[in-house]
This record gives C-alpha cells, sequence and structure tokens, in this order.
C-alpha cells in the first residue's frame, strides 16, 4: 500500500510513501524489543542527554520544517513552525524525569528494603496527528524514550515527512536506530499489531472513531492505552473581564491554524451585557485576517489540510445558518474561499440544536451566544460529548475556580486559552478520550509500578 500526501496548498501530491507489510512490520516491532532491553539499562542521565540532543537536532532542522509544514497541511510560514513548544514540553520532561521516576521508598532498615520502582512497559507505539504534528508527537516520544522504552512513531499519512525527520535528528544524536523507529503503516497492520501485543502501551491522538478503533483492537490484550480525540471547546465570558483581552485570545483560539487545534475554542459563552460589545470585537478581529498561500509571509490564514475536512465545515455553517443563525463575516472579504482555503466566520443566534455547536468543527468557525448567569454558562459548557479544555474570563479567581470545578473537562484555563503547560496533565474526559500526557502523571502512564519487598538475611 502506498500512503499519498496530497499538498492542501495547490491539490499536488507532495509526498510518498509505501507501508510496511505485516511481516516487516513485525521484524521491526521484534529489532525494537531487542533494543529496548539495552536502553532501559542505560544510566537515566545518558537516555536524557540523548533526548535533548535529538530535540536540538530537530530545532536545527527548523528552516526547513517550517515550509515543508506549509505544503504538507497548510500552516503559514510566518508562524515559524512548532519548536518552541517542542521544545518547551521535551525540556520540561528531561528535568523533572530522575523524580518522577525515582524509586517511591517505604522502608530501608536492617530487616527490609521496601519500595516501588517505576519500569518502562517496553515498546511503546505513538499514533501521532497531522494538525501539530512535531508537538503532538515529542508529548510523548520524549517521555517515552527518557523513561526506556523503545518508540514506534507512526504518523499521519497527511505529514508523512514529520516523522521521517523526528526519527533522524533523534538518531544523529545517539538514539539507537532501532530505539527510535519512525513507520509507515496502514490501519488494518496497525490493529493487528495491537491486537497480537506487539506493544506495551499505545497512545493515540485523534479522531473518535480512530479512538474506537485503537480499542477494538487492544480488547482482551490488556495493553494500555493513551487516547486524545475530539473536542468542542468552550470560552466563557463573565461581567467583569477584560473585553479586548477576551476577544483576542478567545478568536485567536478559535481561528489560529485555520481552527486545526486540539483545544482550539469552537463555541463561546458571553454575559448578556458585554454581548453585543465582544461581538463587535470579535468581527473586526476575523475582518483583519488574510486567507491565502501559506508560503506567503502575510498570509494569516492558509488551507485546511484537506478539501473534504473545509465541506464539513462549510455544510454546519449552511445548515446553522438555514436553522436561524446569523453568519457576520462578508464572504467578499476572502475570495480564495474554495477547495481546501476555507474563510473564517462568526455566528450569532445560534442554539445548542445546530450541529455546529454541538459537533467538533475542527475549522475556522465560532459560535457565540449571550448567557444570563453562571448557571446557564455552566450548562451549556457541559451540553456537549466532548471535554477537553474550557476558557474563562474574570478577574475573580476563586469565581473562575469554582466554575471550572463543576465543568466536565480536562484542563480549565482563566483569562487564556489554548495552551499546553507541561507541568500540568493533558487530559479529557467523555469523547474526548482517556488517560493523560506530560507532567509528572505522563511518566506514570508511560511506565507500570513494580513492587519490591525484601527481607535482608
Amino acid at each position: 500500500m502506498t500512503i499519498t500526501c496530497i499538498s492542501p496548498v495547490d491539490g499536488s501530491i507532495y509526498a510518498t510513501r509505501s507501508t510496511l507489510n505485516e511481516f516487516e512490520a513485525a521484524e521491526a516491532v521484534a529489532k525494537a524489543k531487542v533494543a529496548q532491553t539495552a536502553w532501559a539499562a542505560r544510566p537515566l542521565t545518558e537516555r536524557i542527554e540523548l533526548v535533548r540532543a535529538g530535540v536540538a537536532n530537530v530545532g536545527a532542522m527548523n528552516d526547513e520544517i517550517v515550509p515543508e509544514l506549509a505544503w504538507q497541511m497548510g500552516r503559514p510560514i510566518r508562524y515559524g513552525g512548532e519548536f518552541g513548544g517542542f521544545d518547551e514540553r521535551s525540556q520540561y520532561m528531561a528535568e523533572i524525569a530522575e523524580e518522577a521516576l525515582a524509586p517511591i521508598m517505604l522502608e530501608d532498615s536492617g530487616a527490609f528494603k521496601r519500595m516501588i520502582k517505576r519500569v518502562p512497559h517496553g515498546l511503546v507505539l505513538v499514533v501521532a496527528p497531522w494538525n501539530y504534528p512535531y508537538m503532538t508527537a515529542i508529548n510523548t516520544v520524549a517521555p517515552a524514550l527518557i523513561a526506556g522504552n523503545a518508540v514506534m512513531l507512526k504518523h499521519a499519512s497527511q505529514t508523512p515527512l514529520v516523522g521521517e525527520r523526528m526519527a533522524r535528528a533523534f538518531q544523529n544524536a545517539g538514539v539507537p536506530a532501532d530505539v527510535f523507529q519512525n513507520v509507515f503503516l496502514d490501519h488494518k497492520t496497525t490493529s493487528a499489531l495491537i491486537a497480537d501485543r506487539a506493544f506495551g502501551f499505545v497512545n493515540f491522538t485523534g479522531s473518535v472513531a480512530g479512538g474506537r478503533a485503537m480499542e477494538a483492537a487492544a480488547q482482551g490484550t490488556f495493553t494500555g492505552l493513551g487516547l486524545e480525540l475530539g473536542g468542542k471547546d468552550p470560552g466563557y465570558v463573565m461581567e467583569d473581564a477584560d473585553l479586548t483581552a477576551a476577544a483576542e485570545t478567545l478568536i485567536d483560539g478559535a481561528m489560529f491554524n485555520s481552527g486545526q487545534c486540539c483545544c482550539g475554542i469552537e463555541r463561546i459563552y458571553v454575559t448578556e451585557s458585554l454581548f453585543d460589545a465582544f461581538v463587535e470585537k470579535a468581527v473586526k478581529i476575523v475582518e483583519g485576517y488574510r486567507l491565502g498561500n501559506p508560503l506567503d509571509p502575510e498570509t494569516t490564514l492558509g488551507p485546511m489540510a484537506q478539501a473534504r475536512f473545509a465541506d464539513l465545515v462549510r455544510s454546519q455553517t449552511a445548515e446553522a445558518v438555514a436553522s436561524g443563525a446569523r453568519a457576520l463575516i462578508d464572504p467578499a472579504l476572502f475570495p480564495q474561499d474554495e477547495g481546501a482555503y476555507l474563510m473564517p466566520q462568526i455566528l450569532v443566534d445560534v442554539d445548542h440544536s445546530m450541529r455546529v455547536m454541538r459537533e467538533e468543527s475542527f475549522g475556522p468557525v465560532v459560535g457565540i451566544m449571550p448567557v444570563k448567569d453562571d448557571a446557564e454558562a455552566i450548562r451549556l459548557m457541559n451540553d456537549s460529548d466532548y471535554g477537553l479544555t474550557a476558557s474563562l474570563w474574570t478577574a475573580d479567581a476563586a469565581r473562575a475556580e469554582a466554575i471550572g470545578d463543576a465543568i466536565e473537562t480536562g484542563t480549565v484555563f482563566l483569562n487564556r486559552a489554548d495552551y499546553l503547560d507541561p507541568g500540568l496533565c493533558w487530559t479529557g474526559c467523555k469523547d474526548t478520550g482517556r488517560g493523560g500526557g506530560l507532567s509528572v502523571i505522563g511518566y506514570h502512564n508511560l511506565t507500570r509500578p513494580k513492587s519490591y519487598h525484601l527481607k535482608k538475611a
């Protein structure tokens, strides 16, 4: 089978790669498992330094990576790629590794030594998405390697060059080739490997349907799964919010990367007294965007990764308008709106009967609703199948924390949005998935506890 990357820039074939057959894939797994034993036996400090060197090698490639990303998934070159977050996350995980992976010592007396160690799963499969292809991959790759696991990286077919670059960077730094492998696999082979217990842990970032496929493949194997799936993240603007900051941050959170962000803002609730003013500011922000070729430094919105993704958002928007919603952005401002190039849109007079307020859009559209009070906002924020992040806007931190306690979500933001803090667990609930990455908890998920009860002679 051949994997083909169709560039959203112009519809051309940008890259093709052949997938491994089942025999080749099984051979790659066998090599990784042999290499992992020696890798785990290396001192932790050595593994940390090799991972850091691999990260630095990726940074040295950034001038080549940025236009590659534009061609593969459409992000404008003006934003400079992902190395800032890529580096921040990996360096943080390197810094906390010794403490996070240290044994829990219960007793070390003349009679007994009792402790709990954290040991690697063995081989970890990382299935990474195309929207932030470097940052989402490094969330698991760096701590998995540091913890002593071997890693197989299966990247999205839209971004096939990313896994190749990462593997090359880490291998050039001294990480053994069999310890960190980039592989091209079709869905059938991936499922067969999981079902055959090839992996000690699988981390998948992608669609809800993809997560279900992972669970189906792992059924009965007891393989650990980390799943980050869909999202419909809300913002809530209260009466004492900094309105300008709220509008700028929430609209950027909704539109950046053409709305293709895991924790992008997809619906906004504004207290009635500020609703009109917020909407006015939001419209002005969006009217200032420039949709176009991502290789043009003046472009602020590039194409979506595939035309079919753009068509989904178009259909959600059209259905909402047909049901009474009002679209506030004039299409005349964005004449390139066709195919994968999708104009941004703000919708008002929306409600939760509309798909655009319930289903994941993953594109540059956001619905804005007025609310009477906190209770209504909480009810609406929780009226979703998803739970990744929520962004609250108020000067009262205690109020925000109390509201956060009532929201079904993985992360609560106050006066910010769309940011992944590596010191906090990246997690979700409901159809957003299970497990947690980064932070100390990320290391716990990438290892297993092993208890020692040693009676001394």
